[in-house]
């Protein structure tokens, strides 16, 4: 399908992910980025989501925890009074019971994101801990489409036209595979002029060269579309009733990231392992001898055999296990990345 680890989109997805880190943006040079992977809304799933981020701004972000917000504690959050107050004077009214809004109050505390007491009349009150920054500049979308064909392209027209128009999205792009031909597919196909498109070429694998652009993007400037509610901090004055959907999505963005592919496949399979691919560390099963799929590295797979007991205990060859391991490297690095955005570097100099 393409000249890179393994034949499968979910490959390809992986590899265009770690070169985001390394090499965003294509046309305007390295910044700091934070990368997902299947993220989106009810209507809408992307393969990858790049958001640009404000470095200072996002050290700031990162005093709230490695953890994603989810929307009810992003209300709480976003609204925390600088003094002590009552959580119905501080929220707008959410448009549903307050029990809910008072349970989030009592876990986003529980996660040291606010500070809370009772008052006098026994009631819940709560002030922030830091304000919650605007720590995306920019949110990006990419789908990747390896083999893109005139019907793969015919049935993604529409989807790309609701990105184009949908008003989240301040750049989409196309990615697909290096195929040779002078002229590439990808152009030959009708496509939403607004859409930038990005060749692939990772036949050494994952490099900040393993890309080229075709075709330039229009600038969308989807944080000014008034429906989303901006990025914009509220104040104290009580926060919108809706958590503006870039807030949630940047939120379950920094929870995740495009490494989580270990919590839906099997690491804790002994055919399990990592193969580097140039600057990158892809999935690899040793029974198949190639690159899985996000859905056959599962329990059903004919091949699972789980860790032996015993490499989980005494330390050996890891704490818990090679499964554990992958694990923790994978954290380390989704860590190192976080820790390079807030201080403004690029990915360029870090290695997989």
């Amino acid at each position: 399908m393409f000249r890179g680890a393994g034949d499968s989109e979910f490959s390809f997805e992986l590899l265009v992910s770690r070169w985001a880190e390394l090499a965003w943006h294509p046309d305007d040079g390295p910044r700091p980025v934070v990368v997902a992977r299947q993220l989106g809304t009810r209507e809408r799933r992307w393969d990858t989501v790049i958001l640009e981020v404000d470095p200072e701004a996002f050290a700031r972000r990162r005093r709230f925890g490695d953890r994603g917000l989810d929307r009810d504690m992003l209300r709480v959050v976003r609204a925390a009074p600088a003094e002590f107050t009552w959580y119905r004077d501080a929220i707008a009214d959410p448009g549903f019971p307050w029990r809910y809004v008072r349970a989030a109050v009592h876990r986003a505390a529980g996660r040291d994101l606010v500070e809370k007491r009772r008052d006098d009349r026994g009631r819940i009150e709560f002030r922030r801990v830091s304000e919650y920054p605007d720590w995306v500049d920019r949110f990006v979308v990419v789908e990747n489409k390896p083999d893109l064909d005139a019907s793969a392209a015919a049935a993604l027209a529409d989807q790309l036209r609701h990105d184009v128009d949908g008003g989240l999205a301040d750049e989409v792009w196309v990615a697909t595979a290096a195929t040779g031909d002078s002229v590439s597919p990808a152009l030959l196909e009708d496509m939403p002029v607004e859409v930038g498109v990005l060749e692939f070429d990772f036949s050494a694998g994952v490099d900040v060269d393993a890309a080229e652009v075709l075709w330039h993007p229009t600038r969308l400037g989807g944080d000014d579309d008034p429906r989303l509610g901006g990025m914009a901090p509220v104040g104290d004055s009580g926060a919108d009733p809706t958590v503006p959907k870039r807030f949630e999505l940047a939120e379950r963005a920094y929870g995740s990231g495009w490494r989580s592919f270990h919590d839906t496949m099997r690491p804790d399979c002994r055919h399990f392992e990592l193969r580097r691919e140039g600057r990158a560390l892809v999935p690899y099963c040793a029974a198949k001898g190639r690159h899985p799929t996000a859905a056959e590295c599962a329990g059903s797979c004919e091949e699972f055999s789980p860790e032996p007991p015993q490499w989980r205990t005494g330390g050996w060859p890891v704490e818990g296990g090679p499964g554990k391991g992958i694990k923790a490297l994978l954290e380390r690095r989704r860590e190192r990345e976080r820790d390079g955005a807030a201080a403004g570097r690029d990915g360029a100099s870090a290695e997989e």
